[in-house]
């Protein structure tokens, strides 16, 4: 099957890459009620993360399914968890097109949508109407672009899907809404996370104690990962997803798309968001999982985002030149991993290369 993909993949490519992911969301809403699995259960890939049960740890990232047109698609697929969004209050397009560039001699992304949505009434009603309500499902919430008041849509963000979400995750760190990461400054951050948690809290009466998660960008320098840390700490937030796109651009790049205005994602993002982990992991000190996300491409890339400091993993760009198999292929690896280690659990995984990681000089960061 992944022979066919790779045979398949020059016509894919010829197509526009917003195209061509709209007609991959097309193809999985015709297969969203199908009764199929691509991947078998172990109890060893198990995972006990901010009071939820994971099936196994490698999640789809948010930006794939914006609009939770095929949350369950991509369960079956394999993935032990799946995110949604970013979504937005209010409708609104994104930045104009072309916004989103394949790297392909580079295996990454750029892009910049600018959190296009169909806003939270069209997203939510998806939600409420999915027929069994099983698995993992992360509602990822964000701001209007002319928000007068930002932090109010994330608090919106928690009260509208409180009773339809896994877990939430707030998205501070896209760099393609001007001064969005502005809200990871301490003071600011602070307030955020004070009125979304007590927004959480609220609602907890109702619907049960939802984990929330801060995503963050991987260009902080470690003075701004401190504050933001100390901050998520004081606040008891239930992890962090390290980390988003980044606006840099390696020197090693080749692709001409490296230059297009955006957020790079995909292979070359991978060591820089793998060392931003693991530093926040140590300064985390277990108080919280994390999330290992930015550049996985592979089973060995996912093993080393999990012994930098990762609980779960996520991924997205490169299924654009893996292919659906690649899920399985990672899982198969984490896999073989707990054999040759002779691990009983994957959890045993977390953080045994953290210092390593966290001691690597990083080209262009």
């Amino acid at each position: 099957m992944s022979g066919l993909f790779s045979i398949a993949r020059p016509l894919i490519f010829a197509v526009d890459p917003e195209d061509a992911h709209g007609h991959t969301i097309r193809l999985l809403k015709a297969a969203n009620h199908l009764p199929f699995t691509l991947s078998r259960a172990d109890a060893r890939l198990h995972v006990k993360a901010f009071g939820l049960d994971f099936p196994n740890p490698l999640g789809m990232a948010a930006g794939f399914d914006k609009h939770a047109e095929v949350p369950d698609a991509l369960l079956r697929l394999g993935f032990g968890f799946t995110e949604i969004g970013t979504v937005t209050p209010l409708p609104q397009d994104g930045n104009p097109r072309p916004r989103l560039f394949r790297l392909v001699e580079d295996e990454g992304v750029v892009n910049r949508f600018g959190f296009n949505s169909q806003g939270h009434r069209e997203v939510y009603n998806r939600l409420a109407a999915r027929p069994r309500k099983q698995g993992i499902v992360g509602v990822n919430v964000g701001a209007n672009k002319d928000a007068a008041d930002r932090v109010e849509d994330y608090v919106a963000g928690i009260e509208n899907f409180c009773d339809v979400a896994s877990y939430f995750t707030v998205n501070i760190s896209s760099p393609n809404t001007p001064g969005l990461r502005d809200l990871q400054q301490a003071s600011v951050l602070d307030e955020l996370l004070a009125r979304v948690l007590d927004a959480r809290d609220r609602a907890s009466h109702k619907y049960g104690l939802k984990p929330v998660l801060l995503k963050i960008a991987p260009d902080l320098t470690e003075g701004d990962l401190d504050d933001i840390v100390r901050v998520c700490r004081a606040r008891n937030i239930d992890g962090m997803i390290v980390g988003n796109t980044t606006i840099t651009r390696p020197a090693t790049l080749k692709s001409t798309n490296a230059k297009e205005t955006g957020g790079l994602s995909g292979k070359p993002l991978f060591d820089l968001s793998t060392k931003m982990l693991a530093l926040t992991y140590q300064r985390v000190e277990g108080k919280f999982p994390i999330v290992g996300a930015g550049g996985i491409h592979d089973a060995a890339s996912a093993i080393a985002k999990l012994e930098a400091g990762a609980s779960l993993l996520q991924v997205y760009s490169a299924l654009i030149y893996g292919g659906p198999w690649l899920v399985r292929d990672i899982i198969n690896g984490l896999r073989m991993r707990l054999d040759t280690l002779r691990l009983a659990q994957i959890s045993a995984l977390t953080g045994r290369n953290a210092s390593e990681w966290a001691s690597r000089t990083i080209a262009g960061s």
